[in-house]
């Protein structure tokens, strides 16, 4: 059986020492159109629009270093032990989805401090919607990079990655992507046709709920990302999972018992 091959370069072109690659673009691309996403349901509220550039880049950075502390400290300890001066070097690579997850909450934190114009949970709630648009760029961004690979799979639809191996194998990365995007345009669906923004945490917990619960599925047909996972029951990602499936479910009950 035929497999498609993907061995697409990840630099889209370099110009001496700068280069402008896949994952970069898509990353970028998934914060722009989070950002209109936001703005959209800004506007549909008729709130104002002065501080939004500030709220995203406390989310950028939030999710740059939240990302880079995740994998230095959730999946290579030792190395970064060893290298400390390759912890901010984020151009080799190394950033871990539930580090950055936690460094966005960091930031919504820190913002809704410093303008408290909402609480954390109503403003959580509108960065659900976004945040799942941004992920599902930064998975297809993975799948440039031909990283976070799946399992060995002689399926239809698996996927070779001469950067990898000759294997054809899941397509991992892009499951993820697309489970993203479908709870994207269901909560996105829910919103526009019902009060779900009126009981704080109560779009937050399900978008935490149902992608985490995605997430940890997935990852049963992941390969395992660092050697220590091997012959485990679960893996990293799913362990990490956990508790962010937990808080989903925690916050849909307790919207439950104030609607």
């Amino acid at each position: 059986m035929g497999h498609l091959v993907w061995n697409i370069d990840p630099e889209i072109v370099r110009l001496g020492p700068i280069a402008l690659r896949w994952y970069g673009l898509m990353f970028a691309s998934g914060f722009l159109c989070g950002y209109l996403v936001f703005i959209r349901i800004y506007r549909r509220e008729k709130r104002s629009e002065a501080n939004v550039s500030s709220l995203f880049t406390y989310i950028f950075l939030g999710t740059i270093i939240g990302a880079r502390l995740g994998n230095v400290i959730l999946y290579d300890p030792a190395f970064y032990l060893e290298h400390p001066w390759e912890i901010p070097m984020v151009w080799h690579g190394g950033l871990a989805s539930h580090g950055g997850f936690i460094g966005v909450l960091v930031a919504i934190y820190l913002y809704v401090r410093k303008y408290p114009e909402m609480s954390f949970l109503q403003l959580a709630d509108r960065l659900a919607l976004p945040s799942l648009v941004c992920a599902t760029f930064i998975r297809l961004g993975n799948f440039f990079n031909s990283e976070i690979v799946g399992r060995p799979s002689n399926l239809a639809w698996a996927v070779v990655f001469p950067r990898v191996d000759d294997v054809p194998r899941h397509p991992e990365m892009l499951y993820e992507a697309i489970a993203y995007a479908i709870a994207f345009a269901v909560l996105y669906a829910v919103y526009l046709k019902s009060r779900i923004l009126e009981v704080s945490g109560r779009l937050f917990g399900a978008a935490l709920a149902i992608c985490f619960t995605a997430r940890f599925f997935l990852e049963f047909v992941k390969e395992d990302q660092v050697a220590f996972e091997r012959g485990l029951p679960f893996n990293s990602g799913q362990l990490y999972s956990v508790p962010f499936i937990v808080l989903g479910l925690f916050l849909l009950l307790r919207a439950r018992g104030q609607s």
